[in-house]
């Protein structure tokens, strides 16, 4: 049996049948009765890491604009903005489509986009929520979404490029010259400011090479603002940094707001980042995030084996390690199991033991479940869906 359907209905319709909202337990259960491999959040210590970010930012008067690309739900996207978040950004314009279906209005899409068919999806969402934006950086891009505009105003950012080459346009001239074609060529565009995500600095190692290497990188953008605003374009917004340079932003007084995410779950490669008071081990915000795994066989005395292989566990260069045990090395052992070289554990692993791994790299790791498992002391009351999961479009 075959079955057709329009593509752009079927877009449509792949947001409106969405799971949105949390999926309550009838009874409590308990996370020694979940399947795994389970992801499960730590909903104390997430709580903490929620409340110490946006404690933070305003103390020192600036606006967070949560990442959604890490955690891809709308649930956790709504309690960030409860506490005081200004809106959240998007990576895709399908992750914006899902969060906006669940009622979210203050929407960034952070990375540029050109062709017909997304620009119409962008353009639609416009009309449905009124605090959309998203960044530009080409004459050519911002052009044709001009063109499809219509009769609506679009908001964007400019997006600069801070040297990865990944996305964004040179910082200073071609980015004026960008600024002048939106003001003075796109009647449909309403600039808002510039955008300066510097993810190379990310994950530099050691909190003083990471602020050096970030204050310089960052002052393009600093060049690029006064150079926008000498010719009479005024840059309300000036938007980037993230959680590894979340302390870094007060006392340099660059940006209006921090695109940081990472900082709601932590993740291996984040810990091991180094922060002020620690080189060696970033501790401003902890693990909550874990993919809860069992010991399903010992085919070895020194080895034994985990249900939780690199389908469950994305890493780009940490390897995951678990919450309570010491001594101990994962490697992956194929698609669904991990061994573990037990080398000097600090605690013995049995068959049958169900154990919490912090994920090596936390945003691709949450894309490769359907749902989180969140407890308080073990106990799990309602289950979130991973509404935005694979939109990656």
């Amino acid at each position: 049996m075959t079955s057709t359907a329009n593509l752009n209905q079927f877009i449509e319709s792949t947001v409106t049948n969405l799971d949105l909202a949390a999926i309550q337990l009838d009874q409590p259960a308990s996370i020694d009765d979940l399947p795994t491999p389970a992801l499960i959040i730590d909903l104390d210590v997430f709580e903490r890491n929620l409340n110490k970010m946006q404690s933070h930012v305003n103390e020192h008067g600036m606006g967070l604009r949560c990442h959604t690309k890490m955690h891809k739900s709308p649930i956790i996207a709504k309690r960030q903005i409860e506490l005081g978040a200004i809106g959240i950004c998007c990576a895709t314009v399908s992750e914006a489509e899902v969060m906006a279906a669940a009622g979210i209005e203050n929407i960034l899409i952070t990375s540029p986009v050109v062709t017909d068919d997304k620009l119409r999806r962008v353009v639609a969402l416009a009309d449905k929520v009124a605090g959309l934006q998203i960044v530009v950086d080409h004459i050519q891009g911002a052009t044709r979404l001009n063109d499809l505009a219509e009769k609506r105003d679009i908001h964007v950012l400019i997006d600069l490029d801070p040297g990865m080459g990944r996305t964004g346009v040179e910082p200073c001239e071609p980015a004026l010259s960008l600024a002048k074609h939106i003001y003075q060529q796109c009647s449909r565009l309403q600039l808002d400011g510039l955008q300066m995500y510097i993810g190379n600095c990310m994950h530099v190692q050691g909190f003083e090479a990471r602020r050096s290497k970030y204050q310089h990188l960052l002052q393009k953008g600093v060049e690029t603002r006064a150079l926008i605003e000498a010719n009479d374009i005024e840059v309300k917004v000036f938007s980037g940094g993230g959680t590894g340079t979340y302390d870094m932003e007060p006392g340099l007084g660059v940006l209006t707001d921090i695109q940081a995410g990472s900082y709601a779950f932590m993740d291996v490669e984040y810990r091991d980042i180094g922060g002020q008071d620690n080189d060696q081990v970033f501790g401003d915000f902890e693990p909550s995030l874990f993919v809860l795994a069992t010991a399903i066989s010992q085919p070895q005395s020194r080895r034994i084996t985990m249900d939780a292989g690199i389908k469950c566990l994305a890493t780009d260069t940490s390897r995951p390690e678990f919450r309570d045990i010491e001594g101990v090395v994962y490697h992956f052992g194929g698609d669904e199991h991990g061994i573990v070289q037990l080398n000097n554990p600090s605690k013995e692993i049995k068959l049958g033991d169900r154990l919490p791994i912090i994920t090596p790299h936390c945003d691709p790791t949450v894309n490769l479940f359907d749902y989180y498992y969140p407890h308080r002391a073990g106990v799990v009351n309602e289950i979130w869906p991973i509404s935005a999961r694979g939109r990656s479009q």
